[in-house]
């Protein structure tokens, strides 16, 4: 039998002591269908940019290429990607399964478009994937752990 909280998708650690959580911070489904729509007209336009160089004489299939391969992973990852959770408390970040970061521990707090990405101050980096308000995510994390550098 395989245990439930091996592959959770939010986290699993137990609260300490007098730790509460303050937000959590989920995957929004209009940012990732946007994301995917960026990256399937950036696959398309690549695919057709290589036919091209290659001298193909059917340039468009590489637009049907780059939108398949995107789709298709779009769909595929959909319901992984989209029920990850992050809790933040007042003492850590605490993102799937047991990956936590104590709010002193964190360096740097960045985004990267829809993303943010925390850096803790020993090198372990960390990624909050597909946020509706990136900046709102980085604000309030950087305020949780009494602004981190940028």
């Amino acid at each position: 039998m395989t245990d439930s909280t091996s592959y959770a998708l939010h986290p699993t650690s137990e609260l300490a002591p007098g730790e509460q959580v303050l937000t959590s911070f989920q995957a929004d489904r209009g940012t990732y269908i946007r994301d995917h729509a960026w990256m399937a007209a950036l696959g398309m336009a690549g695919g057709m940019l290589v036919l091209w160089a290659l001298g193909n004489a059917h340039v468009w299939t590489g637009a049907v290429g780059g939108l398949a391969a995107i789709a298709l992973r779009g769909w595929y990852v959909a319901s992984d990607e989209l029920g990850v959770r992050w809790d933040l408390t007042n003492q850590r970040l605490l993102g799937p399964q047991t990956r936590a970061i104590a709010l002193e521990n964190i360096a740097q707090v960045r985004t990267l478009g829809s993303a943010v990405q925390v850096i803790s101050r020993t090198g372990e980096k960390y990624l909050l994937k597909y946020q509706a308000d990136a900046k709102s995510v980085r604000a309030q994390i950087e305020a949780g752990a009494g602004g981190a550098d940028d």
